[in-house]
């Protein structure tokens, strides 16, 4: 796939690092499956992946997280 931002690069499969905030949370996912363009760094996350994320980033914010890393694992 030709990457949307740079236009130039092809996104391939690899990993990247995420960070999320909501209010004063910060959560930063490390070594999340993604395509990741070759040019540019930019990432596309599959839908599951990104409600895992979602679903792991509400409960950081529950426990009341203000910074909070995870290693992703599926």
């Amino acid at each position: 796939m030709t990457c949307l931002i740079c236009k130039h690069g092809t996104a391939k499969p690899g990993h990247t690092t995420v960070t999320l905030q909501r209010g004063p949370c910060t959560i930063i996912f490390k070594n999340v499956p993604a395509d990741v363009c070759e040019n540019c760094g930019e990432y596309y996350l599959d839908e599951s992946v990104t409600r895992e994320l979602e679903r792991r980033a509400e409960i950081a914010v529950k426990n009341g997280a203000e910074v909070e890393i995870i290693a992703y694992a599926a």
